[in-house]
């Protein structure tokens, strides 16, 4: 089996937020030789430090154990980072010859290992192991908690399986997911928005960025609120402005605003 290059797909299916970290489809060691199960993990990370703070560790390694260590990274927030497309070191020594590195998928949700599940993070989790059951073929029973195929190993912590596994069963015998809305192709259709750049799409950024309470008065006062929502040049100050908004939701902040930033600009 190839490097799973079709994984950020799956994972828009699910109708959650969806990172592809840089890098992600030629992540791993190696190709993934086969997919037979789903192995649910939760990071032991720090208890805050924002959405999804373990994601360098997931994706790089920690001494000992190099990186990639999981497939998917999954926020606080419900977000999906899709992190690597080969083979990761998320569960060995396993005790199901179907949960193997080189047989399963792995999904790191943050956690510190006490804390409650929101609601919205244990939604996405479902509803990700559902895709990819839908997509490799699998059985909700072939979704297994990390404590499930190795002994040594306590995660995900307080989540009910036979119940998880329920749910998924629920979501993969029910309708495939909708098909992309009309708002969600007009995103497709938009411009970039790169810096310099003078036209009216850069007025919509700059409305966008105003509704989501991502500018400050510092931004606008010396030209006044109504001009600076009516220029439409992306000056740097603007150019600044996009790549904070970027970074507080999980995408490269480049500064450019693109088929990445536009849905979260635009909340589809």
């Amino acid at each position: 089996m190839p490097y799973l290059t079709q994984l950020a797909d799956v994972a828009r299916r699910t109708g959650r937020p969806v990172t592809e970290v840089a890098g992600w489809q030629t992540r791993g060691h190696g190709p993934q030789p086969g997919v037979q199960g789903v192995v649910c993990h939760h990071t032991a990370g720090p208890a805050g430090g924002g959405d999804y703070p373990s994601l360098a560790v997931v994706r790089d390694g920690r001494p000992g154990l190099d990186g990639p260590l999981s497939h998917f990274g999954l926020g606080r927030s419900g977000h999906i980072y899709v992190i690597a497309a080969g083979r990761c070191w998320h569960n060995a020594p396993s005790t199901s010859a179907m949960h193997t590195n080189s047989a399963s998928l792995g999904i790191e949700a943050e956690n510190n290992g006490t804390q409650p599940w929101p609601d919205v993070q244990k939604d996405a989790y479902i509803r990700l192991c559902a895709e990819l059951c839908r997509e490799f073929g699998l059985p909700a029973s072939r979704v297994k908690a990390h404590r499930e195929v190795n002994t040594s190993k306590p995660d995900p912590h307080s989540i009910d399986m036979n119940e998880f596994r329920a749910a998924v069963a629920a979501l993969i015998g029910g309708a495939p997911a909708p098909a992309p809305s009309w708002t969600e192709e007009i995103v497709k259709q938009l411009p970039m928005i790169r810096p310099g750049d003078d036209n009216f799409d850069v007025k919509t950024v700059r409305g966008c960025l105003f509704a989501r309470g991502r500018v400050p008065v510092s931004a606008y006062q010396q030209v006044g609120l109504e001009d600076w929502l009516k220029s439409t040049r992306c000056d740097p100050g603007l150019v600044e402005l996009v790549r904070g908004f970027q970074q507080s939701e999980g995408i490269g902040a480049d500064g450019v605003v693109g088929p990445k930033t536009w849905p979260s600009l635009l909340r589809v």
